[in-house]
C-alpha cells in the first residue's frame, strides 16, 4: 500500500512539474492495406526533441523508407505511414523532451485488409473415388469467414459427412463421385466490416477407364490373305486414348496393321501362324489407365506337306507310301483308292493293307503286292479348317496278264474279232499263233492283226470250216510270258422265241413271248412277227428292233371283232431262226378309246405348262378330239374345257397363278364316246423377284424408259401402216372414220367370214390362261413290213397301215375341228417327225 501511494505521488510530482503537454491529431488511425496515412504530434509548451516510437518500441528513424517523420517546427512532428501493410498495425508514441521535462502521447493505428483471394486455381481436376482437397485461398483482415456453396446451396458438413470444411479455407469431399462434379462458390466474407467476396471454381472428376473386348478370342485362318479383326470399346473421362501393344511393342498402323480413327479397332492383314499370340488393348486418361488382352488364336488349314511316288513288283514283300501334312489343329490323314476307303488300322482280313499313323504323319502299307495294288492313291489331310488332297502314283511291274471272253461266235464269210486283252508292266508284245505257226502266215490272207495299247485284235474272215478251232495269243514281257487259247465257233441261228399269251385290243393286241432259248452265239438284231385273218391266205409281216430283255410288242392296224393268227421268229446276224407255233386270238369290238397317257413340263416362264399326251389304244374308232380341263387344286371351279384336234400332241396353259397346284385332264374321244381321262398334277413356280441391275460405270437408259420409247416406235408404225392401208386397200382405223364421221362409202364388204374370222381370233379379255395346241398332218404309213410300238404308259400306238374311209371321215373332222377350235385355242403347224414303222408320236 506505501509503495502505490509513493508511485502516485511521484507521478502527480512529474506532472505538475512538466510543463509541457503533447497532442496526437487523430487520436486513433484506421488504415486500409496498401494505403497511406499520417499523424501529428502537437506540443503544448517548449520542447526540444519530439520523437517517435514503434509499437516494438524503436524510435523510428528519418531515412525509414515506409514510415516517415518529419519535424514541422518547434512545436510539432508529422507521423506518416506510406502503403500500409498489417506489419504496420500497433500503439506508436510521440515523446517531447527539453532538458529533464518530457510529455508524450500515444495513437493506435489498426490495418485493415480488403478480401483477397491469393490461390484459388480454377478448373481442379480430381479422380473419381479420392478425397478431394478444393482449394480457396484467402486472405484479410479481420480474417475472413469462408462459405461454400454448390448448386445454389451452401455446403453443411453436418448433413453430408463426406464434406469437411478445413480450417484453412479449404473445402474436402471425401470418395469424390462424378455426381460431384460442377462450379462450387468459395465465398469469403469480413463480418466486422461487411465485406464479401466470392471466387467461381470448377471442378472436373476424371473417370479412370473401364474397358471391354468385343471378343475375348478371335479366330482367324492362317495363308489365305485374310485379316483379323481385334476390337476393344472403352469408357471414362476424359475420353480414353486407346493403343495396342504384342509383346510388349505398340502396335502402328502401317502394312501389317490398321487402327481406326479412335484406335478400338486393329486390323491384322495377311494372317499368318506368326500372329497367334495375346495382344493388349490399353486405354489412358487423366485418371489413369486400365488394360484387356485380346487373344489371337491363328488356324492353319490342313495341307500335304510331303507325298512321293513308289515303285514295286508284284509279289514283293510290301511297300510302303507315306503321307505327311502340316496344320493347326493337327489333321486327320486318310487313305483312299478308287472306291474304297482306308482308315487307322488292317484293312482287309488277310491284313496286307495297314493304316499306320502317327501325329502328322500317315503310312500306307501294302504287303504281298499285287498287280492290281497299281493305280493313283489319294492322301487326304483334313481338319476343322479344311482339307487338302493330292494323288501318290504306286507303280507296280508285273508279268502279262490274258483277260477277256475265250469264246468267238461267227460264220462263213463274216468277219470276226478274236480280243486278247493284255493287262501288263511295262507294256507287253502280243503274238497270235495257231497249230505252233505264227500268224499270219504266208499262207493266209483271210486274217489280220490291230494292236492298241491293252488289246490284240485278231481279224478272221472263216472261208470254211477249217478256219474254226484254237487260237493262241502269247503275251511277253522283262517280267515274263503268259498265253491263252481263243476259240472260233460257228455260230447258229437262233430258236424260235415262245408266245405266251396275247392281250387284244379293238384296233390293236399286245404279243407277250419268252425269249429264244439259244441264241446261236451271236446277239439278236430282230423280231419278225406276222399274221393274218383266220382262213386268209395273206399274211401281214411286221419286224422290231431287239432290245435286252424284250418280251412285249404292240402290233396295231387290226379290225375289231376279229379272230386272227399270229407267229413270229428271232433273226440275228447269220439269219431268221425257225418261228414259233401259230396262235389265235380275236380283237374285241369296237368301244372307247383308252386314256391318254399325259406328261407335263414346267416352261421357262415358270407359270406355263406345256402338256404331252401319248395316244393309246383308239377302241376301233378313229380319236375326233381331245378334251382338255384344268383347275387350281384349291378352287372347285374347273376351266373351260378345251377342244382341241385328234392330231395334237401337246397343249401349253401359259398365265397360271403362281406357286399354285394345278389338276389337268384330258379325255379322248371317238365316235363310241370318251376315254376315262388322263390325270397329271404339278405346281407352277415361285413368282421370281425382280433383281435391280448391277450398277455400270456410265448412265443408262431406265427400263420404263425403254419401253416408253418401243411403245412410241411402235404406234408410230401403227400410224404408218394404216395411212397406206387407207390410200391403197381402202382399209383402216382412218377408212373407219370417214365412213362413220364423214358419211364416206367403203370399199365394200368382203364377206361375213372376214368378219366373223376376225371375231373368232379377238383377244379374249377373260384373263384365262392362254392356250397353245401342237396339231400333226394326218400321217399315212407307206412302208411296208414296219409295225407300230406296244401300247404302254410311254409308247404310243401306230396307226394301222393303209388308208380307209373312216381316215378320210377323219381328215375331215379334222379341219372341221380345227376351225371351230380357234375361237378357244391357238393353233400352231406341227413340228414334229413323221412317225413311221416302230417309231413313236410323242
Amino acid at each position: 500500500m506505501l509503495q502505490i501511494r509513493n508511485i502516485l505521488l511521484g507521478l502527480l510530482y512529474i506532472n505538475c512539474a512538466a510543463a509541457i503537454q503533447v497532442q496526437i491529431t487523430p487520436p486513433q488511425g484506421q488504415i486500409s492495406v496498401g494505403d497511406s496515412k499520417f499523424f501529428l504530434c502537437e506540443v503544448v509548451g517548449d520542447a526540444k526533441d519530439i520523437d517517435w516510437y514503434t509499437p516494438s518500441g524503436e524510435k523510428i528513424l528519418p531515412n525509414n523508407p515506409n514510415i516517415h517523420v518529419n519535424r514541422n517546427d518547434e512545436t510539432s512532428s508529422a507521423l506518416i505511414i506510406y502503403h500500409a501493410d498489417v506489419d504496420d498495425a500497433g500503439i506508436y508514441m510521440c515523446v517531447a523532451r527539453n532538458g529533464d521535462k518530457e510529455a508524450q502521447a500515444t495513437v493506435q493505428v489498426k490495418i485493415f485488409q480488403k478480401i483477397t483471394f491469393k490461390n484459388v486455381p480454377s478448373p481442379q481436376e480430381f479422380n473419381e473415388g479420392d478425397d478431394a482437397d478444393i482449394v480457396c485461398d484467402v486472405i484479410g483482415s479481420p480474417p475472413p469467414f469462408i462459405l461454400w456453396k454448390h448448386k445454389g446451396a451452401i455446403i453443411k458438413a453436418e448433413k453430408d459427412v463426406r464434406f469437411r470444411h478445413m480450417e484453412n479455407g479449404h473445402l474436402q469431399i471425401r470418395g469424390i463421385k462424378k455426381a460431384d462434379e460442377g462450379t462450387y462458390i468459395c465465398e469469403a466474407r469480413v463480418m466486422q466490416t461487411g465485406e464479401l467476396s466470392f471466387k467461381m471454381i470448377e471442378v472436373v472428376i476424371n473417370v479412370l477407364p473401364t474397358i471391354r473386348a468385343r471378343q475375348s478370342e478371335v479366330n482367324a485362318t492362317a495363308d489365305i490373305s485374310s485379316p483379323a479383326l481385334l476390337a476393344c470399346d472403352a469408357d471414362g473421362f476424359p475420353e480414353p486414348i486407346i493403343t495396342w501393344t504384342y509383346n510388349n511393342v505398340v502396335l502402328q498402323s502401317g502394312d501389317k496393321y490398321s487402327l481406326n480413327e479412335d484406335g478400338s479397332e486393329l486390323l491384322i492383314r495377311d494372317v499368318v501362324k506368326v500372329d497367334e499370340g495375346d495382344y493388349t488393348c490399353i486405354a489412358r486418361n487423366k485418371a489413369g489407365e486400365k488394360s484387356l488382352e485380346v487373344s489371337l488364336n491363328v488356324f492353319v488349314q490342313a495341307k500335304i506337306t510331303y507325298l512321293s511316288n513308289q515303285t514295286a513288283s508284284e509279289f514283293d514283300d510290301e511297300v510302303t507310301l507315306t503321307c505327311e501334312a502340316s496344320g493347326d489343329p493337327t489333321p486327320s490323314i486318310s487313305w483312299s483308292f478308287e472306291n474304297r476307303m482306308f482308315t487307322e488300322g488292317e484293312q482287309s482280313h488277310d491284313r496286307n493293307i495297314v493304316v499306320r499313323s502317327h501325329a502328322r504323319v500317315s503310312s500306307l502299307l501294302l504287303k504281298n503286292v499285287q498287280f492290281t495294288y497299281a493305280g493313283q492313291y489319294l492322301c487326304t489331310a483334313s481338319n476343322s479348317i479344311g482339307q487338302d488332297n493330292q494323288h501318290v502314283y504306286l507303280e507296280v511291274r508285273y508279268a502279262p496278264k490274258i483277260l477277256g471272253s475265250v469264246t468267238t461266235y461267227t460264220w462263213e464269210g463274216n468277219p470276226a474279232n478274236i480280243s486278247c486283252v493284255v493287262e501288263a508292266h511295262p507294256g507287253a508284245s502280243v503274238t497270235w499263233f495257231r497249230d505252233g505257226l505264227q500268224l499270219p502266215t504266208t499262207n493266209t490272207t483271210n486274217m489280220k492283226i490291230y494292236n492298241t495299247p491293252s488289246v490284240s485284235y485278231l481279224e478272221v474272215s472263216p472261208e470254211s470250216q477249217s478256219d474254226f478251232g484254237s487260237y493262241n495269243c502269247t503275251a511277253n514281257n522283262v517280267m515274263g510270258t503268259e498265253y491263252k487259247e481263243f476259240l472260233l465257233i460257228q455260230a447258229e441261228v437262233p430258236s424260235s422265241p415262245e408266245i405266251q399269251q396275247v392281250e387284244p385290243f379293238s384296233s390293236s393286241a399286245v404279243v407277250e413271248f419268252d425269249e429264244p432259248d439259244s441264241f446261236g452265239g451271236v446277239p439278236l438284231i430282230k423280231y419278225r412277227l406276222v399274221w393274218r385273218k383266220q382262213w386268209h391266205q395273206d399274211w401281214t409281216t411286221m419286224e422290231y428292233s431287239a432290245t435286252e430283255d424284250m418280251t412285249r410288242i404292240t402290233i396295231a392296224g387290226l379290225k375289231p371283232e376279229t379272230t386272227y393268227e399270229i407267229k413270229m421268229s428271232a433273226i440275228n446276224g447269220k439269219g431268221e431262226g425257225e418261228s414259233s407255233p401259230t396262235s389265235t386270238f380275236k380283237t374285241k369290238p369296237v368301244r372307247e378309246p383308252s386314256a391318254p397317257k399325259l406328261e407335263a413340263m414346267i416352261q421357262n416362264q415358270g407359270n406355263s405348262l406345256k402338256v404331252n399326251w401319248i395316244k393309246q389304244d383308239d377302241g376301233g374308232s378313229p380319236i375326233k378330239h381331245y378334251l382338255v380341263r384344268y383347275k387350281a387344286k384349291h378352287v372347285s371351279d374347273w376351266k373351260p374345257e378345251i377342244r382341241v384336234p385328234h392330231g395334237s400332241e401337246y397343249v401349253v396353259l401359259s398365265g397360271l397363278d403362281w406357286n399354285t397346284e394345278y389338276e389337268v385332264r384330258v379325255v379322248a374321244e371317238n365316235q363310241q364316246g370318251k376315254s376315262e381321262p388322263g390325270v397329271i398334277a404339278f405346281r407352277t413356280a415361285t413368282e421370281p423377284t425382280t433383281m435391280p441391275g448391277a450398277s455400270g460405270g456410265g448412265s443408262g437408259l431406265s427400263t420404263g424408259a425403254i419401253v416408253g420409247i418401243l411403245m412410241v416406235v411402235f404406234f408410230l408404225l401403227l400410224v404408218g401402216v394404216d395411212v397406206t392401208c387407207f390410200f391403197l386397200n381402202k382399209c383402216g382405223l382412218l377408212m373407219c372414220i370417214a365412213v362413220n364421221f364423214c358419211g364416206k362409202a367403203g370399199p365394200g364388204t368382203k364377206g361375213k367370214d372376214i368378219e366373223e374370222g376376225k371375231a373368232a381370233f379377238t383377244k379374249d379379255e377373260s384373263k384365262e390362261p392362254i392356250v397353245e395346241v401342237r396339231t400333226e398332218e394326218d400321217q399315212t404309213k407307206t412302208q411296208e413290213g414296219v409295225g407300230a410300238p406296244e401300247p404302254n404308259e410311254t409308247t404310243p400306238l401306230t396307226e394301222p397301215d393303209g388308208k380307209t374311209k373312216e381316215d378320210v371321215n377323219m381328215k375331215e373332222d379334222v379341219k372341221t375341228e380345227a376351225n371351230n377350235a380357234t375361237a378357244e385355242v391357238k393353233t400352231v403347224p406341227n413340228e414334229a417327225p413323221q412317225i413311221n414303222g416302230n417309231e413313236s408320236k410323242a
